[in-house]
């Protein structure tokens, strides 16, 4: 299927190949898009292009999220290069490791706070801001990442549940914003995926293995799930759908209690 056929997308965030933002590369490669990728610094380019030369990726460049020059620089190389963009995909979220281990109150700081925000939240805006002059009226798409700690409580994900908890909001105020200039926007709320930005939450693996046992499923997901759900939302199939958060999670989500077989 060629379903992003002659899309041109820029997919902010990939870090390694066990990312979700890689997995979401892979899916729109093989529905037919052309992907640029941006890197966080030169520090890290060598990796991104490695991995670049899996997509077809017919562009890279270097963007830092937190600094608003970057972005405009960034889109700047989009516009001379293509000249007009159909989606963006946010894959970006971060907060100092200290705020991810232990009690919420105990952890939290308020120049942790300001960094969750500004990285895991502003960042989308920033982009969507830098963005619009190249994809108005294009029937483009802005897609960024969520998870289940933006509503419910989890343990030691503490700011990171309330950074998403904005982002979210955040969809649903440029979903409204934009919808006039026909750029739709919206989220994907992913379970729990091994990647190197989760390993930072501490227990995560005992998360993983507690999350299979109470989806529906009774499985994790997998990066190229995400992926795919991606490429739909980006897609002219998904033209009717902004403003919405769209669950990847194998239906945790929807359960408040585990088979009462499992309760002794």
């Amino acid at each position: 299927m060629t379903i992003l056929q002659g899309k041109k997308i820029l997919i902010v965030g990939v870090a390694n190949k066990n990312s979700i933002a890689a997995g979401i590369a892979e899916s729109m490669n093989d529905f037919g898009a052309e992907i640029a990728l941006s890197y966080q610094s030169e520090k890290l380019k060598s990796r991104v292009e490695a991995l670049a030369e899996n997509w077809n990726c017919s562009l890279l460049t270097e963007c830092d999220v937190s600094d608003d020059s970057a972005i405009k620089e960034t889109f700047k190389n989009i516009k001379d290069k293509w000249g007009h963009l159909d989606g963006v995909v946010h894959a970006v979220g971060f907060a100092p490791g200290n705020e991810l281990d232990g009690n919420f109150v105990d952890a939290s700081t308020r120049e942790g706070f300001a960094i969750a925000h500004d990285i895991s939240v502003f960042s989308f805006i920033a982009l969507a801001k830098a963005s619009r002059e190249l994809m108005t009226d294009r029937s483009s798409s802005l897609l960024t990442l969520s998870y289940l700690g933006a509503l419910r409580t989890l343990p030691n994900y503490n700011v990171m549940g309330l950074a998403k908890a904005s982002l979210e909001s955040s969809v649903r105020y440029l979903a409204n914003s934009l919808g006039k200039e026909n750029t739709r926007v919206n989220a994907i709320s992913a379970g729990p995926v091994r990647t190197l930005a989760a390993s930072g939450v501490k227990n995560f693996r005992k998360m993983l293995s507690y999350n299979a046992d109470r989806t529906p499923l009774k499985r994790n997901i997998t990066a190229r799930e995400v992926g795919d759900t991606a490429s739909f939302l980006c897609s002219d199939l998904a033209s009717g759908i902004t403003g919405e958060i769209t669950y990847v999670d194998a239906g945790f989500n929807i359960t408040a209690m585990g088979d009462l077989e499992e309760i002794s």
